[in-house]
Parts: structure tokens; sequence; C-alpha cells
């Protein structure tokens, strides 16, 4: 209906109305004689700057009988409007009212104003209800923009429809008051026949306020950027206003790049970035990571004074807590020190910027200075240091918090109830994470995200399917995040089944091509040995960014395949996609995996000269693991001694394993030294040296670690191996007989130890690391979890299909034989993820080539 009425009036003889310039706003005023009793002092106390004095003299007036005349009624509202003292203009209103005088419509248009900048719509209605036929355009046109200011969308496009039938013709105020209430998803057809209105009305072609509505409204009501950019590029004149809501809406609708690239066009087109100019930029820095641009605009904060400026500060704390990467958290910390004064903005931006950066301690002690201020914490504050307790599985201090929360009435907030969600679920309390979950006020999609993903890292794929059919049955609706959690789920368990399930489920509600989920999907196919199957995805997918790439490198170097993870990298460099730290693990990675000592040293080197990026720890550890595989040990603990930083555990321990690989038990003593001292009750460190040792046949040695890890009460993490078969999930350990098919996989078992000794296995009962008789090393050896997994996905399923087995630790060396021989006794193909690395075994041979 609303539609079709603009449309009809759009296409009225735009002749009958004056142009823009002529229109009159409203009648002309006369001026009413001044009460010789107080109107001249009640203006002089105006003109003194004594607002709240004018008007108690008007009320003890009032009282008296006397009162000043209409126009200066008029002259006190429109102060307390000025002054956004709306408690003393409704004063002013009941002595009106007193007074008995009849007010006209300028009165009545400032009353609406009043009413509705304090957001009170019913009373500013009222008012506008019994003017009659003192309605104005001014009238209609404040009326319009106080239901657009109050959120009311369809009362504000229904005035503007009956303005229309009255005979108005709009003005720019209320061209501009329509196009807001056309800034909500819901109105946005009728901002399109409202942007035809008003470019047949020429008010855009003349208009600042009209075309930076019909921006609000292209880019609020529709996410159309590429529209809000044409009505801008079409303004006449561009004001800094009009530059720097451009330059935001750029940046909130996920194009930071343009913003940063349309504030060099304003400094070239002539106007002065203000300080709301200053913190859009900043914040398109923020999003970019853009830290080389913000340290310049910083530079410029401070030539232009506006270092003190609240908004600008919080900006430039946000710009540097958001480019840690780079080294800036330190930066962030003393702008936000030298700030001389903290809105809750700040104080959120820096605690959020510690939790962030992972310095959890600090973010907590940051929170609970703030609370000793006058500044609040709001639930995006809660939010941010909850995720720090999560973060250091800090349940304790978790629980203080939110009780502080309920405290200042955050009880049923639903972004601080998700947090607490969250905050459970990181520290491993799942039960006490789903009764958060169960007691939320309101259950968004995010509540229900934040669960699914808690389920996906748990490893109960189960319930994060449960969780996803509740979703739909519900009608919230599904998000990218949702299958991306659902699909890393699936992906930790390795149930390639399930995943299959939901890529078909994401074809079908049109998700398939969106970025984030490609990235998943590639993912999940890689991490559940299906490497062919997340090429495919990859290939198909349109935009490629960095994390699209280094998904695709990571899945090959995993699998083994170093050649194409480095042909994929060069591939990426020629499509002009920057790498980052992540990107060169994973390259760094695959040359480890395959024994390319050489190109693992060309990309090391040229990590910082080509690309900026300065080596850390991971990039350490993983040139360590490449010289110690390839059995260069000594060349490995030089290269640790000469590391630019303290050498952490991760690198020790990478060392460790190549020691133990090697069997060198001198060096793995003087590693195991070094991790104790950074960690002296870390139990996979004892377990490994133990190992060395019995694998040397020092039994004495190895059983007095055991000793000292039974003092310290230190337990090893159990070695376990599982295989999904028709979409359940089976699980076994060394030994297994729980599993209701036992009788029928030992059996199997058996056949297999026959057949595959026929073939030329001979079980290495050195993997055997415990002290006893050869017959029962054996024995041992064939009860390992890889071996009875296997034997479940052959009993279980029919070839050709594959047989995907997944190990929380690493495979030991028999069952990588035996598991060689059981693929050419069979002829199914096998594929092993250990907790390192993909095994693709078929026909006797594997694809590691023994090298790993």
């Amino acid at each position: 209906m609303w539609q079709a009425m603009l449309v009809m009036h759009g296409a009225m003889n735009l002749s009958l109305f004056p142009p823009p310039s002529t229109v009159k706003l409203s009648p002309s005023r006369q001026n009413l004689p001044h009460s010789p009793l107080d109107g001249r002092r009640l203006v002089a106390r105006l003109d003194g700057g004594d607002l709240r004095g004018a008007i108690t003299r008007l009320e003890l007036a009032s009282r008296d009988g006397s009162h000043p005349d209409v126009l200066t009624f008029s002259l006190l509202l429109k102060s307390c409007i000025r002054s956004r003292a709306f408690a003393l203009g409704r004063r002013v209103h009941r002595a009106l009212a007193r007074s008995g005088l009849e007010p006209d419509s300028v009165i009545l248009n400032s009353l609406i104003s009043l009413y509705s900048k304090s957001n009170d719509w019913a009373e500013a209605e009222r008012v506008f209800g019994d003017m009659g036929d003192k309605r104005d355009l001014v009238s209609w046109s404040s009326m319009i923009s106080c239901y657009a200011n109050n959120h009311m969308e369809f009362e504000a496009v229904d005035t503007f429809v009956h303005m229309l039938e009255d005979g108005f013709f709009p003005n720019d105020y209320c061209f501009a008051a329509v196009a807001r209430a056309c800034s909500v998803p819901e109105s946005a057809s009728i901002g399109d026949t409202v942007f035809g209105f008003i470019i047949k009305s020429g008010y855009l072609d003349s208009d600042v306020c009209v075309g930076c509505a019909l921006i609000d409204m292209f880019a609020k009501g529709s996410a159309d950027l590429v529209s809000a950019r044409k009505v801008f590029e079409k303004m006449p004149e561009r004001n800094v206003v009009a530059w720097t809501l451009m330059m935001t809406r750029c940046t909130q609708l996920g194009s930071p790049k343009k913003a940063v690239d349309l504030f060099l066009d304003m400094l070239v087109s002539g106007p002065v970035p203000d300080r709301f100019t200053l913190t859009a930029v900043l914040s398109a820095c923020s999003e970019l990571e853009l830290l080389s641009l913000g340290v310049q605009l910083h530079s410029w904060v401070i030539r232009s004074g506006l270092a003190s400026d609240v908004c600008v500060g919080c900006s430039l704390v946000d710009m540097y807590v958001k480019s840690v990467d780079g080294g800036s958290l330190h930066d962030s910390r003393k702008v936000f020190d030298r700030m001389q004064d903290h809105n809750v903005m700040s104080w959120t931006a820096i605690i959020t910027g510690y939790a962030r950066a992972e310095e959890n301690e600090e973010a907590i002690k940051l929170f609970w200075e703030m609370t000793k201020g006058p500044v609040r914490p709001n639930h995006f504050t809660f939010a941010g240091v909850l995720k720090a307790c999560g973060n250091i599985c800090d349940v304790d201090m978790g629980i203080q918090i939110y009780a502080l929360a309920i405290k200042l009435g955050f009880a049923c907030d639903t972004c601080v109830g998700n947090s607490l969600v969250s905050m459970y679920s990181r520290s491993g309390h799942m039960e006490d994470a789903q009764r958060a979950f169960d007691a939320l006020f309101e259950k968004n999609l995010v509540s229900y995200n934040t669960l699914v993903d808690a389920y996906g890292k748990s490893l109960e794929s189960d319930e994060a399917f449960e969780l996803l059919h509740e979703i739909e049955e519900r009608g919230i609706g599904t998000s990218a995040f949702t299958f991306a959690s659902l699909l890393s789920g699936v992906a930790s368990v390795g149930a390639i089944g399930k995943g299959e399930q939901i890529h078909a489920r994401m074809v079908k509600s049109g998700l398939d091509s969106n970025q984030c989920i490609s990235n998943a999907l590639i993912s999940m196919y890689s991490r559940c040995g299906n490497i062919e199957a997340a090429f495919r995805v990859f290939s198909e997918t349109r935009e490629k960014n960095v994390i699209t790439w280094t998904s695709m490198i990571t899945g090959f170097a995993k699998h083994g395949f170093g050649t194409r993870a480095l042909d994929t990298f060069h591939q990426m460099l020629d499509a002009g996609v920057r790498p980052n730290e992540i990107t060169y693990v994973a390259v760094l990675s695959s040359c480890s995996h395959v024994g390319l000592i050489s190109d693992g040293w060309k990309h090391f080197r040229s990590m910082y000269p080509e690309h900026g990026i300065v080596p850390r720890t991971e990039h350490y550890a993983c040139m360590v693991d490449l010289l110690g595989r390839s059995g260069s040990l000594v060349e490995a603990l030089q290269f640790i001694n000469s590391m630019p930083f303290w050498a952490d555990t991760l690198v020790w321990r990478t060392f460790l394993g190549a020691c133990r690989v090697h069997g060198n038990v001198e060096l793995a003593k003087q590693a195991a030294a070094m991790i104790f001292e950074q960690e002296p009750d870390d139990p996979a460190t004892y377990i490994l040296l133990s190992n060395i040792y019995a694998s040397a046949g020092l039994w004495e040695d190895a059983a007095a670690i055991r000793k000292k890890m039974k003092l310290k009460n230190l337990t090893k993490e159990a070695g376990c191996s599982w295989i999904e078969v028709k979409n359940t999930v089976h699980k076994f350990y060394v030994g297994d007989a729980s599993h209701p098919k036992a009788q029928k996989i030992y059996e199997e078992l058996d056949r297999l130890a026959s057949r595959i000794k026929k073939l030329g296995y001979v079980p290495n009962t050195q993997f055997v690391l415990h002290d006893v008789e050869e017959g029962q090393k054996e024995q041992y050896l064939l009860q390992h979890s890889e071996k009875i997994a296997v034997v479940f996905g052959l009993i279980s399923t029919s070839s050709p299909k594959s047989i995907r087995v997944f190990k929380n630790l690493r495979i030991c060396g028999d069952c990588h034989s035996a598991i060689k021989y059981i693929s050419m006794a069979t002829g199914r193909p096998i594929v092993v993820r250990d907790a390192n690395r993909f095994h693709h075994f078929m026909d006797g041979t594997c694809s590691c080539n023994d090298y790993w």
C-alpha cells in the first residue's frame, strides 16, 4: 500500500510544488507583545545563561496568576531543547498549560521536538494529534523524525504517507527522516520507493543531510554498500560528515580497505578530518591490523591536539590491541595510561586486548581496577574478562565476576550469559556450560553456536548435532559459524560421514559458497583423511583468502605431500595473497614431513626479508623438527642455542622427540632437563624420557622415572584409537575387550597376524616398553589400539571402502609396519591419523616412505 501511495505522489506533477530552495517551513511568526510582568525578566535570565532560574521564576509567577506571552514560552522551550534539559522543558509545558494561552504551531512543534528528543514518543504523538489544522510541514516532519528516532519505522512511513495525502510536499528534513525510517531491513523495499521520490524531487542534488540519510538507508537497511557509494558519489557537496559516514559504513560492512581509500581521497578533496573522521579511519586500521598507517594517524592525532579526546583515545587503544601480533599491546597500554578520562569503551578495549593476547592475568587485574572507579563495566566488558578466565581455566574467578554481573543487573543479559557458557566450556566444565546455557533468559544464535562449538571441541559431536536439530526446530536459523563449529567438531574425531551430511545440508541451505564455510570444509575433509575431497572444495572456492590457502597447504603438509604443499604456496604468492605466520608454519611443516631440508632453510630465511614476518617459537620448532627428523641432532641443538630468544618447552619437546626417533639418550637427557626447568611437572616429558630409556634397554633408569612420576602423582594420557562406522565413533584402548564385537575382532586379528607373518612381517619387540619375556612382548604388540581399530574397520565395512583410523598419540613403529602388511594382505586402503600426521597405507607401502 505504501509503495503504491509513494509512487502515486512521486508521479504527481512536481511543478505544482515550489522548488526546494523556496519551500516555506512554517507560517510567519507574529511578534506578540511582551507581558510587562514577567517576559523581559525571563528573557534576561536566558541571555545570562540562567535557564533553570528563568523557569523557576516562570513557575512562581504562574502560581500568582501571571504569565509571559507565547513568544517567551517559545524561547524557553527552544533553550531547553538546545541544552537537552528535557525535564525543564516539561516544566515549561506544564506552566504553559496552566496559563490558558493558545499555543501556536511554533510552540507545538517545539513540544513535539522536546518529547521526541527525550524518547517520549507517546507524549509527542499526543501533542501532534491535538494540533488539528495547526499542523504545518514542520509538525509532520518532526513527528516522522520522532517515530524514526524511536525505532517506530512503521509509524514513521505511515505518517509520511498521510502527510502527502494532506497535500504537504516534503522538505529536506522530512525526506531525511523518512529515509532514516527505512534504514532497517524490514523497511528496505519501501526505501527504494522513497529513494525514487527523492531523486524526482531534486533534493539529492541539493541537500547533504538527505544524501547522508540515503547512505545510511542503503548501508544499514539492505547492507548495499554499492548503492550507498553511488549516492555518496552523486552528492554535489560532501562535507566532513558525509565522508566520515561513508568510511564508517564501509568498515561496518566488512570493507575496511575501502574506508582507508576514502580517507585518502578525502585528504585530496579538501575537507579537514575531525575527531569522528579519525575515529572512523582508526577503526578501519584496527580491522585491517594496519599498524603502519595507524601509527601515522596517531602522530596526526597528537599534532591536531586530539590526544585527550576520549573517543579518539578509545580508537587508538583498539587499533594497537588488534595489531598485537606486531608487538603493539605495550603501545596500546601506553595510550590507555595517558588518557585523562576513561569511559567504558576504553576500559573494555584494553581488557579485551589483553584477553585476546592471552595475557589473561593482566586482563583480570585491569577489570578489578576498573570496578574501583566511577566507570561501570558493561556487557562487553564482562564478556572480555570472562574470556580471560576461560583462557586460563580459572572457573572460580569467572564465578566471582559473574556474581558481580548479576549484582549490576546483567543477570538476564544474553551476551554475558553466552560468555559464561564459553568460559565453562573452555575450562572443560561441559556440565556447567550446559546448565548455564539452559538458564539463559533468552537464547539467540550466538548462544547455540557457543555450545555447539564447545561440544565440537570436546569431541562430543552427538550433543552438537542435537543442538543443531533444536536450532532448526525453533526456527532460529543457522549461520555459517554454526556449520563451521559442527565441521570442526566432526574433524576433531574424524567423523567424515557426519561431515559429509553437514556438507549436503549446507549445499541445500545455499551456504556452501560462503568463504568461511569453504575454509571449514577444506579443514574438515583434510583432518578426516580425505585430502582429495579437501582439494576439490579448495579448487571450487572462487574467492580464496589467506585462510583458504593456508588450510590447503596445511592439509597437504599433514598428509605428507610436501611437493604439493610447496606448489600451492607458490600459487598463493602468484595470486597476490600475502602469507601470515600460520602459513609459514604449514610450509615449514611440509618440508619437515618429507625431509626437504634446503627448501626449509630457504623459506625460513625468506620470512622477514620478503614478507616482514618475524619468526616466532612455532617456526623455530619446525626447523628443529626438520633437522631432528633428518638425524642432524647436533645441528638442531646448535640452532636452538643460536635462537634470538629463550627456547620454550615447545622447542625442547620437539628436540626430545627427535632424540627418541634416533635413540640418542644423552641429548634426550639434556632436552628433558631444559623442559623440567620450565615445567617440572610435565607428565609427557617424563613418559617420553622413560620410553627412550626403555628402548635403549636402560630398565632401571626407566623404572626410576616411573617411580618419580608416581611420587609426584603424575599420570600419562592413555593411548587410544577410534574409527567411525555408520555414523558411530568406536573407541579402543590397548587390550580393549569392552566392545560388543571384541571376540570377532581378536579372532580376525589372530588370523591376520598369521597371514602377514607369511608375507614377511616380523614383530618389532623393541616397541614394547616393559621388561617381560619375548613371547609376552609379541602378545602386547598385537593388542595395540590402532591394530584393534583397523581390524574392526575390516570386519565392519566392505571393500573397496577406505578404512580411516585416528590415534591421539604417535603411531607405534611396529603398528606402522604391521598395517603396511595388512594393506597388502587385504587389498584395502588404510589411512591412519596420529598426533603428528597422516599415513596412507596401500599395497604394503606408506605415503610417509618410513620418514616420520
